[in-house]
């Protein structure tokens, strides 16, 4: 068979175009390969960056958890002691009021001791009066019944408080007072006038020794403090 220069060229042209092509796919899959690679360790690097900071959260997580619960414990104490000194601070407030160190003021109730307005001429003048007794009924009473200050004709008493009966007077820590004897009290009212009142109790002991008694809730009673 004859074959012409047209087909020669031909086939030497279809031959080498088979050939770039082959080249150029081998050389693009190479390339692919090595971009899928660089790909896979990127990937790589970036879940392992991932996990390696997933892993430094839980442990600054727990860290901070414990520092939380740290501070938490430190707030407990801190609290404590400022309840503490708030209890000494208050403590030491009610002392000194106590004592009669400073003035107090507030509701209350006044208590009117008097002589027996009438005496048998066949009696004992005595057992009519107002004796140092009764006035420490009411007190102690009073006291009991939790008042913060008490007083004797304006007298503040304390815990250092005589009281001495001579005659028809009261001496009180070495000041004499005559009848009516008026005993104020700073406190609830609602709890001291039930406390006085009771069946049996210090205003029906008093009347029972012949004593005239009148007790009246005050809205406001100031006491000064007690002068050394």
């Amino acid at each position: 068979m004859k074959v012409n220069g047209k087909h020669v060229v031909l086939s030497f042209v279809c031959l080498v175009l088979g050939f770039m092509i082959s080249f150029s796919y081998q050389l693009t899959q190479k390339e692919e390969d090595r971009i899928s690679d660089r790909q896979w360790e990127r990937d790589h690097n970036i879940r392992t960056m991932i996990i390696n900071t997933e892993e430094r959260n839980r442990e600054l997580q727990n860290e901070l958890f414990e520092k939380q619960e740290i501070v938490r414990q430190i707030e407990e104490e801190i609290a404590k002691e400022e309840q503490l000194f708030f209890n000494l601070v208050e403590d030491v407030e009610k002392l000194r009021m106590y004592n009669g160190n400073v003035k107090v003021k507030g509701t209350g109730v006044e208590v009117t001791l008097a002589d027996a307005s009438y005496v048998p001429s066949e009696e004992n003048v005595n057992n009519y009066i107002v004796h140092e007794s009764h006035v420490f009924r009411v007190v102690n009473e009073l006291l009991i019944s939790g008042s913060d200050a008490v007083a004797i004709n304006g007298q503040r008493i304390t815990k250092n408080s005589y009281i001495v009966c001579n005659g028809p007077v009261i001496t009180v820590d070495g000041n004499q007072y005559p009848a009516p004897f008026v005993i104020t009290a700073i406190g609830e009212p609602e709890v001291l006038i039930p406390s006085l009142n009771i069946v049996g109790g210090v205003k029906d002991q008093l009347v029972f020794d012949n004593i005239t008694v009148k007790i009246t809730q005050k809205e406001e009673i100031l006491m000064e403090p007690v002068i050394h």
